[in-house]
């Protein structure tokens, strides 16, 4: 199958699908909710996996997590964290049939992926929160960097559409792409913020906008 796809994955995608892992149960699971692309199950799950490598525990935080398949990822691959909380200014109802579907098989999820239908701004950071953005279009990235810097947070981004009227080049297009000078200075705000950058990417064969930037406060 083509990972890039934004075809939705429906109940005929599930023996594609046939292993015993936590990959395989989560796509199956998928599947029987009928209501994502492809696409974003390979997204939420490349994402969520480098980011608990390096992340673990705290109050999940989903910023325009919109199905929320990335907050329910992180609390399959770390269940400390005590519960997930996604952000958005609309619950869309694909929220809703993953979160079923999910439960079912995962009953330990259910009431711990909360919704928060609110701006970025509004929503309070929690104490040892870990906050993720997947795929936060232009200066929707920077909003959620700033709330990391606020709230002193563990934070992981995948920039998407960047735009060069709206976010900061740092003076870099002269050397790199507009797409990845937008990320390097983000990287550098974060370093001169005091956090501790990591970079890494995900298969460009899901998604050509796959940078992953890491950063955590400095002890």
């Amino acid at each position: 199958m083509r990972r890039s796809s934004r075809s939705r994955l429906t109940r005929h995608q599930i023996p594609r699908f046939p292993g015993d892992t936590l990959f395989d149960r989560l796509a199956r699971t998928v599947c029987e909710a009928e209501c994502l692309p492809r696409k974003e199950l390979y997204e939420a799950w490349e994402v969520a996996k480098r980011v608990r490598r390096r992340f673990r525990g705290g109050t999940v935080v989903d910023y325009a997590g919109g199905h929320g398949l990335v907050a329910f990822a992180m609390l399959l691959l770390d269940d400390s964290s005590p519960h997930a909380v996604v952000v958005d200014k609309r619950r869309p109802a694909s929220f809703g049939r993953l979160e079923e579907a999910l439960c079912a098989v995962w009953p330990r999820l259910r009431g711990r992926v909360l919704y928060a239908e609110m701006r970025i701004e509004d929503f309070e950071v929690p104490e040892e929160a870990m906050l993720v953005g997947v795929h936060a279009c232009g200066p929707l990235t920077d909003r959620i960097l700033d709330r990391a810097i606020d709230g002193a947070a563990r934070v992981a981004v995948m920039p998407c559409c960047h735009s060069v009227e709206r976010c900061d080049l740092g003076s870099l297009e002269g050397w790199l792409p507009p797409a990845l000078a937008v990320d390097a200075t983000r990287a550098a705000r974060m370093r001169s913020a005091g956090f501790l950058v990591r970079t890494a990417t995900i298969p460009e064969d899901i998604t050509p906008e796959n940078r992953l930037l890491l950063a955590k406060p400095r002890p």
